[in-house]
């Protein structure tokens, strides 16, 4: 039976993090995962709401992401809240270096899902963290637009 590679399938998301922060770049990396991890993530039980990307020794390694273990994989399990290596090229490395160097600019894990050959990805979001005030003014941003739309939607109903 031929897998359906039509969409993005998602593992996990962090829909917090668009509300947190504000989202400056994206960039797609590669997870260096276990076998039990990739069986624990194709189950969807994976959570990204806490995580991190840090960098240590020139590598960015995805933090406090938790894959819970594996059942049926025993003895070979793995340990859930271990660090997750990033697969990035040099130049991402030394682009996310850069940036994370400045004040108040972060890494945050967007998503975690499986591209179109199965390979597990996680979407990364180069972040500024927002204030209160600021979140106020994109929920009410957000509500104006969603009226908008009803409104146009519906005059064009008449």
């Amino acid at each position: 039976m031929a897998r359906d590679i039509s969409t993005n399938r998602f593992a996990a998301q962090n829909r917090k993090a668009r509300h947190d922060y504000s989202i400056n770049d994206t960039i797609e990396a590669g997870l260096q995962l276990m076998g039990s991890e990739v069986k624990s993530l194709r189950l969807g039980r994976c959570s990204i709401n806490e995580a991190f990307a840090a960098e240590r020794d020139g590598e960015f390694w995805l933090i406090n992401a938790h894959f819970p273990e594996y059942d049926a994989a025993n003895r070979f399990n793995h340990e859930p809240g271990r660090p997750r290596k990033l697969l990035l090229k040099k130049r991402q490395v030394v682009k996310l270096i850069n940036a994370t160097q400045r004040d108040g600019v972060t890494v945050v894990p967007l998503a975690i899902y499986f591209n179109d050959r199965g390979r597990a990805k996680c979407e990364l979001g180069v972040a500024k963290g927002r204030r209160q005030a600021d979140k106020r003014a994109a929920i009410k941003d957000r509500d104006w637009k969603r009226d908008q739309a009803r409104i146009v939607r519906n005059r064009g109903g008449d």
